[in-house]
């Protein structure tokens, strides 16, 4: 074979937008179509925001209007506006910002001056307005291309920024924001800065008590003491132990940024609440006895934090730089004076805290032989079971600036499972094949995880026995057919999640697969339709004579047909919690005793079901 031609002409220069656009990944993650509460979309408007969040840090602008309309997105702040004769530079050159000067911004997120550049060249339109001592300067683009330079000009407007734009539709294909993400993210924000408003689509979102307000707002079942709630000037912290809850809950932040995958400052804090603990009592607990249970916020402000990639989810190791090796210290020192003097003074949480670790104890010595048996099995069918088809790569695997997006598919029986396994990409889609329908695990304790074999293999295939630090898949899903017996194991799946991981879905990262329900084609197009509406627009584009095949179930369709399901335009269904329901409340009601409001519910969707088979 000839050797490739290595030439002047095979090098190329690609100027800051191009670039942007060529490797999108290298600036805001994964892209997605706004189904995952990281996808690209809600990148962009963070990367907004955090501009807006930083004026207010800085002291300046205590109001941020929000409004998504139409895949349009506005973002207004009132802090001190962008200098107007560098507007243009700050919006479309890369390494051009204000945070590069610490006198401007000390504890800010967006160091890198990227930010609002990689929002600009990855919108079909983007519009940037400055108001500054009672003038203004208004600039447009489109995909980063300037299509609009108003000069300076004299204005009555109150100072501040805003920013207009909408996602290219060609990066982001059939994209959508989902109210409930966009929500996340601006509670996020205001529980980190109280005193902050942000008005997201006409509705205020405020908080008082910062991380304690998070806590109050996310804790869904009940607790064993009120919730701890001490901080200083650069960190805060929340914490209480659940009564019903298995696994640790972590919130944690840095400069504002939610990192999702936790870091330093995290494992630090996990630390040293062990050792505080362990003083206090003068015990030498087991760390996971102290920890289980745990619910807990915090939140630290450093000067040029360090993150592992370009969507700051997760802080950086202390090796990774100077100012980062003084975290863990500050953390300890923190924890140590702050949460001992805490439990000092209020010695009914002390009490109830050193209960509620006796418990775990006994829990844990009583589930050790069975623990035992069950990793053993697991490991055994690891080798000699084909429940799980595993892929290469896992999720926290990746060092990488651009994470891949793993998945595990989990499916009903055989032949689905064969033509996920046949369609699916091997680097990052695994399968894990159910039995049978799982078991009704409602009110049932931990122990019966490791009883029962399906789910016992399932968490290890997960590798969530200890908690989602260790996940080894960024999303988990649930695909079966849209027929009764399929509902069915998808109720018993998000009842086995809810009851024992909760976390997995409260950090979004459970989805039902959705699957087409007609193929309609004729000659030369095919048409996969995903509704009854979807099919009549099918008929109606393809005119000539059509084949319409209605898909009863995952096994009917060809893994050839099924990589077109699960490649890049799969359609994932999240599984959210509704904010005003408890866990417990939800699944007595779905999973517990039968009662006559749940047999009204079935009756009132069932008849629901029925007209819309009529029409």
């Amino acid at each position: 074979m000839a050797a490739a031609s290595y030439t002047e002409d095979n090098i190329k220069s690609l100027d800051w937008k191009e670039h942007i656009r060529m490797r999108p990944g290298m600036y805001i993650g994964k892209l997605g179509d706004g189904s995952s509460s990281d996808d690209g979309i809600y990148i962009l408007l963070k990367e907004i925001i955090d501009n807006s969040i930083d004026e207010f840090v800085m002291g300046v602008g205590k109001t941020i209007d929000i409004s998504i309309k139409d895949k349009q997105v506005s973002v207004r702040d009132y802090g001190r506006g962008i200098p107007l004769g560098k507007v243009n530079a700050c919006v479309s050159q890369i390494n051009t910002g204000g945070k590069y000067d610490s006198r401007a911004f000390k504890k800010s997120v967006g160091l890198n001056g990227v930010g609002t550049k990689a929002v600009n060249a990855l919108s079909s339109s983007f519009r940037v307005q400055s108001v500054r001592d009672g003038q203004t300067k208004i600039s447009e683009f489109s995909v980063g291309n300037k299509t609009l330079d108003e000069g300076i000009v004299d204005t009555s407007l109150r100072k501040g920024t805003k920013i207009i734009f909408v996602p290219d539709e060609k990066i982001f294909p059939n994209y959508n924001f989902r109210s409930e993400y966009v929500e996340r993210m601006v509670l996020n924000y205001v529980y980190l800065n109280p005193g902050l408003t942000i008005v997201f689509n006409g509705e205020k979102y405020y908080s008082e008590n910062g991380l304690r307000d998070l806590l109050n707002d996310n804790i869904t079942n009940p607790i064993v003491y009120p919730i701890i709630h001490i901080k200083d000037e650069d960190i805060e912290l929340a914490m209480t132990h659940s009564q019903t809850q298995y696994n640790e809950e972590y919130y944690s932040f840095v400069n504002g940024q939610h990192t999702t995958q936790g870091g330093t400052h995290q494992t630090a804090f996990r630390e040293a609440v062990v050792k505080t603990i362990r003083e206090f009592y003068n015990k030498s607990f087991d760390a996971s006895d102290v920890r289980k249970s745990i619910i807990a916020a915090i939140s630290i402000k450093v000067i040029e934090p360090i993150f592992e990639s370009q969507t700051k989810t997760k802080l950086g190791s202390v090796e990774m730089g100077p100012d980062l090796q003084t975290i863990r210290t500050f953390v300890n020192d923190f924890i140590k004076t702050r949460l001992d003097n805490f439990l000092h003074k209020n010695p009914d949480v002390a009490d109830a805290l050193f209960k509620k670790i006796l418990q775990a104890e006994r829990e844990r010595k009583d589930l050790s032989g069975i623990k035992k048996l069950a990793r053993e099995r697991a490991k055994k069918s690891s080798v000699h079971n084909k429940k799980l088809r595993d892929c290469r790569v896992h999720y926290g695997d990746q060092k990488a600036e651009r994470q891949l997006e793993t998945s595990i598919f989990i499916t009903e029986g055989d032949s689905a499972s064969g033509s996920i396994t046949k369609s699916r990409d091997v680097n990052t889609q695994a399968v894990f094949s159910l039995k049978g329908k799982p078991l009704n695990s409602y009110g049932l304790t931990k122990k019966v995880v490791y009883e029962n074999e399906e789910f016992n293999l399932l968490q290890a295939a997960l590798n969530i026995e200890d908690g989602i630090e260790n996940l080894r898949y960024n999303n988990i899903v649930i695909a079966t057919d849209a027929d009764v017996d399929g509902m069915h194991i998808r109720l018993l799946l998000i009842t086995f999640f809810l009851q024992f991981f909760p976390e997995l879905i409260k950090e979004g990262h459970l989805y039902i697969l959705e699957t087409p329900l007609f193929r309609v084609r004729n000659k030369k197009e095919t048409i996969y339709c995903y509704s009854e509406m979807e099919k009549q627009n099918a008929i109606e584009k393809l005119k000539n004579k059509v084949e319409i095949t209605r898909f009863k179930g995952l096994g009917e369709i060809s893994p050839d047909e099924f990589k077109y399901f699960i490649g890049n335009d799969i359609r994932l269904d999240p599984v959210m919690l509704d904010k005003n329901t408890t866990i417990e409340d939800l699944l007595r009601f779905y999973m517990g005793k039968n009662t006559p409001d749940r047999q009204q519910f079935i009756i009132e969707n069932l008849k629901i079901e029925r007209d819309l088979i009529d029409e």
